[in-house]
């Protein structure tokens, strides 16, 4: 499965990393320098959640970002699962 988030669509980004050497100026140094550059990934806090919905008198399991996880506290399961379904998701 992908690691995307199935409420907010939070995926993985792509970022840099940077490798730097030097004594700064501030210090009485020549400068910071540059010496690497690496590409990374950023990649979201993604739960695995079992959430009981009360109309279905069933358990449902979404995979949620954090940030999700205060939206349906904010909107309810209810309201979460309906924009899902309209979206085409089964749930």
């Amino acid at each position: 499965m992908a690691r995307v988030c199935q409420v907010t669509g939070r995926k993985p980004v792509t970022g840099r990393k940077y490798a730097i050497r030097g004594i700064a100026k501030k210090k009485k140094g020549i400068g910071l320098k540059t010496t690497g550059i690496t590409t990374r990934r950023f990649r979201p806090n993604l739960l695995k959640k079992k959430l009981w919905f009360a109309e279905e008198k069933r358990f449902i399991s979404l995979k949620l970002s954090a940030q999700a996880m205060r939206t349906i506290d904010k909107k309810g399961v209810a309201a979460i699962v309906r924009e899902l379904r309209k979206k085409g998701v089964t749930v």
